[in-house]
């Protein structure tokens, strides 16, 4: 199949000179860019500065002193997982010496330079996951603290501020790198240097979600269980599984989607970039782009800020001296104000930044309407979610019916229906805003840009960004409140002797047990929904913006969409519809191979849960069968991650190698297979999540049948939506993006050696199916030596 490798040719990402454009009353895009610079800033010091704020609140002691143990467990796991990312570096720096170094002939500086912005994106990953952890295990013991009160309010303030502060800081420092290296890397190397960086952050994002998705589930699985096997309540403070389900909800719903936001926005940037150096011929038209982008996600970063305190003020007006409230509602609000607020100014930033593109004084208009169909998306997508995913869900309380007589296996297959029901509903609103952008992008201006319809769609996915920062702290507020009833469950403060009174004289007011633990438990109700509000925004910014790097990858093999070229991008062309047939084969490999990982974790977990917990004694779990249980989670979660890289690592070299266009067909069919499963899972596991929810606060069934059935349900839906479905993310997004790269590196062997390419391509396939077998025979459970 070495047929069309003669295809090809290297990729010109040499970036124009900013300054050659002026904007806004004479102001060269070079400058207007670096006041986005500062305001990116801004955006990082307003993170910092709602981080010490929360680091600030009142707390009691016997909830600090969990919160920290919580801490130090995430902390040797993310140690773990950091020199866990150092060997997965190693990995792409090869390929980027190879290819840049000796194919190439750069300069050895300038090969280490795009190798250091490699390290650079899988450090960024890195450290925003660790700061959303460190922020998130602050504001859970002061969540459950406040709720102390006795008033609901706090209860979402708390979470949504530990949100914004990670959302604000993500983004922010993500425009930063970007804009470093649009201003100051020069021309001829910063597209090279936006692909690594792209690439690294991409790897830190899938190994974290990947990792922490696994480490979650083991230990949420584990913890759960026990429920229905010892009749114990869900964080009885004997259970060893509990700290590492705490941990486990920072490892898997704050590191993993910290991780993956930074992530998102870098590489739907990147995206957009390759195709602005590639499909639009006018220097001075890619400067304006290119500028006009930046300036969108700058705005993005303060309408965020300004929705949220505008929101803020509404939230507290309504709800503040409430002793209940619906909690889901002014998340809403928040998710909609900033999202409306978001159009606006990206219509006022278009009119004045761009009034003419290209002679056309029309494209202003276009644009923002197309950016404004995603934008839009971000604040609809969760509307669709939740009409399977809330609490008030007709699906959930379908779940919950069929659980009375059918026990699990109707819960189950309930659970399973809505997640279903939701891919057919979200694919075709993601398709109707698809169609909406592509309909404007037919009356862009004729020889502008190659293919506009794909732009356009990358613009589509950008704008499901369009409010970053809130995106990601709806999706963070949940682990704050999940951990927040386990904080307050484990500190055991209603037990201690003289508690109220010391309290009351301490802080001035006198604590409501029972009121607390009734807003903490409903509120993570709203907080499960949430966590999965976003996920299919994140997974359709991959698929949407994906399309955009694919289609990259066609105009470097094609000489720029040469007609005698083009119809190997057809089903006519055998190998093209191969390569579509293997993505759909990944796709369902992953799926397997990430829950066999759980499966088997869960397993261990449980079986050293049974045989150490002592129901005898009114005694906590004591720290060292606590830690063990955190090391079993982080042993599965590492061997499960190491599988699963080495399988898409190598895979996408062999694909590359074997064929382009098979290539092509392969991440276009991994981009579609992975959404629908994406969706599937996601929203299947989260009408299981909120299903229990229902029976435990609304129902106040804990202890029954019911209880047993929903409990069964939500342990099948863990892995579906906290490790599958949300890793399908950034694999989709690395496997496109080293994908680039293996691609040209096979082209330009190609032309030396087409008949090594071929061994290589066998060479590199033998390998991934041999950590495919790994991750299934490799991980089975074992029982008496037996496998």
């Amino acid at each position: 199949m070495a047929q069309g490798q003669e295809a090809g040719g290297e990729a010109n990402l040499k970036l124009p000179d900013l300054r050659q454009v002026s904007f806004l009353n004479g102001i060269s895009g070079h400058d207007l860019l670096l006041g986005g610079l500062l305001i990116s800033f801004l955006g990082l010091i307003f993170g910092l500065f709602i981080y010490v704020r929360l680091r600030n609140l009142p707390v009691h002691s016997s909830m600090r002193e969990v919160s920290e143990l919580i801490y130090e467990t995430c902390k040797t796991y993310l140690a773990t997982q950091g020199k866990f990312l150092m060997l997965l570096e190693a990995f792409i720096a090869v390929i980027i010496v190879f290819y840049f170094g000796f194919l190439k002939g750069f300069e050895a500086y300038k090969v280490a330079i795009i190798l250091l912005f490699s390290v650079i994106g899988i450090s960024g990953s890195f450290s925003v996951a660790a700061f959303g952890m460190r922020v998130n295990t602050f504001a859970n013991s002061r969540t459950a603290f406040a709720a102390l009160r006795g008033k609901a309010y706090p209860c979402y303030d708390i979470p949504l501020q530990a949100g914004m502060s990670i959302g604000m800081l993500l983004v922010s420092v993500e425009l930063l790198i970007m804009l470093f290296i649009l201003l100051f890397v020069p021309g001829e190397l910063a597209g090279a240097c936006f692909i690594g960086f792209a690439i690294g952050e991409s790897l830190g994002a899938a190994a974290l979600r990947v990792a922490g998705g696994i480490f979650t589930k083991i230990a949420d699985i584990g913890s759960d269980l026990m429920k229905i096997v010892f009749k114990i309540k869900e964080d009885d403070v004997r259970n060893p599984g509990v700290i590492a389900d705490c941990t486990g909800d920072n490892a898997g719903d704050s590191v993993g989607p910290s991780a993956d936001g930074f992530e998102t926005y870098g590489v739907t940037g990147v995206a957009l970039i390759t195709f602005i150096l590639l499909a639009v011929a006018s220097p001075v038209v890619q400067v304006q782009l290119l500028v006009w982008i930046f300036s969108m996600r700058v705005m993005m970063v303060i309408s965020s800020a300004v929705g949220y305190f505008v929101n803020s003020f509404i939230a507290k007006a309504r709800f503040a001296n409430a002793d209940k409230m619906n909690f889901e509602a002014p998340l809403t609000t928040l998710v909609w104000l900033t999202s409306i607020l978001s159009i606006v100014l990206t219509y006022i930033v278009s009119v004045y930044m761009i009034p003419t593109l290209g002679g056309d004084d029309s494209m202003w208009w276009k644009l923002a309407t197309v950016i404004s169909c995603g934008t839009l998306a971000g604040a609809l997508i969760p509307e669709f979610v939740k009409v399977f995913t809330s609490t008030n869900s007709r699906h959930v309380r379908e779940i919950v019916t069929s659980s009375r007589e059918g026990g699990p296996s109707l819960n189950i297959l309930s659970g399973l229906v809505a997640g279903n029901f939701s891919a057919y509903w979200l694919g075709f609103a993601m398709l109707a805003l698809m169609s909406i952008g592509y309909s404007v992008s037919t009356g862009f201006t004729p020889g502008m840009m190659l293919a506009p319809a794909v732009f356009a769609f990358g613009l589509v996915a950008f704008g499901f960004l369009g409010m970053g920062p809130v995106t990601i702290a709806v999706d963070s507020y949940g682990p704050v409140t999940d951990n927040a009833q386990s904080v307050y469950e484990l500190s055991t403060i209603e037990t201690l002797p003289g508690i109220s009174a010391e309290i009351e004289k301490a802080y001035g007011f006198k604590p409501e047990f029972e009121r607390a633990k009734e807003n903490l438990e409903e509120n993570d109700g709203a907080g499960n929904t949430f966590k999965a509000t976003s996920k299919p925004v994140l997974i359709g910014t991959a698929v949407v913006g994906a399309t955009t790097m694919i289609f990259s990858t066609i105009v470097a093999l094609t000489h720029g969409l040469e007609q005698q070229y083009m119809q190997k991008i057809s089903l006519m062309h055998a190998p093209f519809l191969l390569g579509l047939i293997a993505g759909g084969a990944v796709i369902y490999w992953f799926t397997g191979a990430s829950m066999q990982a759980v499966t088997t974790g869960a397993y261990r977990a449980v079986e050293f849960i049974k045989r150490n917990i002592k129901l005898e004694s009114a005694e906590k779990a004591s720290v060292a069968d606590s830690k063990k249980v955190v090391a079993i989670c982080t042993q599965y979660a590492q061997k499960g991650m190491l599988n699963i890289f080495l399988v898409v690592f190598f895979a996408t070299l062999s694909f590359a190698f074997l064929e382009p266009f098979f290539f092509v067909g392969y991440l276009i069919s991994i981009a579609l297979f992975g959404l629908y499963q994406a969706i599937f899972m996601a929203n299947a596991g989260g009408a299981w999540d909120n299903a229990k929810k229902v029976v435990e606060t609304e129902l106040r069934a804990k202890g029954t049948e019911l209880h047993a059935a929903s409990v069964v349900g939500d342990t099948v839906g863990d892995p579906f939506k906290d490790t599958s479905s949300v890793a399908l993310n950034p694999i989709i997004k690395f496997t496109t993006l080293f994908g680039l790269l293996a691609v040209s590196l096979a082209v330009d062997l190609a032309s030396k050696d087409s008949t090594l390419t071929t061994v290589l391509a066998a060479v590199f396939f033998a390998i991934s199916v041999t950590f495919v077998y790994r991750s299934f025979y490799g991980m089975r459970i074992e029982t008496e030596g037996k496998k």
